[in-house]
């Protein structure tokens, strides 16, 4: 739900403004009702009831067919008796 709100505050930005190169990630106020956020160019001193969203987090698209990220550790499998 975060990202997705970090998501639709950049593309509001870049809709209204012309496109940043440099832009660091979005920071979004942390109001459960509403998430209110700004795009920023470096790395933010957050207040209190912030939260930074990166870039990369933003840009990723998470595939639906595809593997999930989190990768559970592989078990040795138990020797068996014969």
């Amino acid at each position: 739900m975060v990202i997705q709100a970090a998501r639709r505050v950049l593309f509001e930005a870049l809709d209204h403004c012309a496109p940043a190169a440099d832009v660091c990630g979005v920071v979004l106020k942390a109001n459960p009702a509403n998430f209110q956020g700004r795009i920023v160019q470096a790395m933010p001193v957050l207040l209190p009831d912030e939260q930074f969203v990166p870039i990369d987090l933003i840009r990723a698209r998470r595939s639906r067919s595809g593997p999930s990220r989190l990768r559970f550790p592989r078990t040795t499998p138990s020797p068996t008796t014969v």
